[in-house]
């Protein structure tokens, strides 16, 4: 068995860790499921000139929640593929210079600095047609399991979504007088829709069932919401080579975040309350829950 292979089947539980008694290695299992998503992104996506490369925290997210109920149904790493598709494809748009026009992006420039506007722009298109192409491929055996993850997808992708969370907070920055419940829509929907159908994307691979995805939907929506207002403090309060990303930039540009709207310690706090909230929930699920909550507080607590 090939190393790709091998990891691909840990990852799906069909391996045991050599001691049952032992708690579970978080970081490395971490890593381990890292290296099978970009294995699996190395087969189904064209081979680029060079890996952009990210922390794959999403479709680790979907891996770790399909594990969590076995990976009964099917392979999650098709769905983590796709996830991370979708993601790249809204960092590409986001980075845009009629959107939030910043020049790098993990550490690296971005794509409309690396070749120009028309290339970064269809770029984007093209990850976003493929997320789905991914889905309908991978799962065409189980028509069942394809029409739940293409919804799942299609409604965290769409206008009501990622693209309405933009769309608010692209209005904001234009001088709209906002309210804490539009920072909230911005939140839970520009960021937090990703992170939330990660875990349903999982789930359902897992072979959960509805009420389980509708606990991990919420942990989710809390989850990202953490996800986010970390990232709000981090601008405000990091260096632009910790962040891999323009430092600062969200005050120059007057956007609406946690930050500027309630100040630096009263952000960490809420997002804190929302990382434990997303633990309460993952620990409500049936299983091992461990490594989810393990990423949870992570995610909250991120200092880069």
């Amino acid at each position: 068995m090939g190393g790709a292979a091998a990891l691909g089947e840990f990852v799906l539980g069909r391996r045991k860790p050599l001691s049952l008694n032992l708690p579970m290695d978080y970081p490395a299992e971490r890593l381990r499921m890292v290296a099978a998503v970009e294995a699996a992104m190395d087969r189904l996506l064209p081979r680029p000139a060079e890996e952009a490369g990210g922390k794959r925290l999403r479709p680790v997210l979907v891996v770790a929640a399909a594990q969590l109920f076995g990976a009964r149904r099917a392979d999650p790493l098709p769905a983590a593929v796709a996830v991370e598709c979708v993601h790249t494809y809204s960092l590409v748009h986001d980075d845009l210079p009629c959107m939030d026009n910043d020049d790098l992006r993990r550490g690296r420039p971005t794509a409309h600095r690396a070749f120009d506007e028309a290339t970064a722009l269809l770029a984007g298109d093209a990850l976003l047609t493929h997320a789905f192409a991914i889905l309908a491929q991978s799962y065409a055996h189980d028509a069942g399991l394809v029409a739940g993850l293409v919804a799942d997808l299609a409604d965290a992708a769409g206008s009501r979504r990622l693209i309405g969370g933009q769309m608010e907070d692209l209005l904001a920055e234009r001088g709209r007088r906002a309210t804490a419940a539009d920072l909230a829509y911005i939140h839970l929907n520009k960021t937090a829709a990703m992170i939330e159908v990660a875990l349903t994307l999982g789930a359902r691979c897992g072979g959960a069932a509805e009420a389980e995805i509708g606990v991990l939907r919420g942990a989710g929506r809390d989850l990202g919401l953490a996800f986010q207002i970390s990232d709000d403090v981090l601008d405000a309060t990091a260096d632009t080579q910790t962040l891999g990303k323009t430092a600062g930039k969200d005050a120059k540009a007057g956007k609406l975040t946690y930050v500027s709207f309630h100040g630096v310690d009263r952000a960490r706090q809420i997002a804190r309350q929302h990382g434990e909230a997303a633990a309460a929930a993952l620990r409500s699920l049936p299983g091992d829950p461990g490594l989810l909550v393990w990423l949870a507080a992570g995610i909250a607590g991120r200092t880069h």
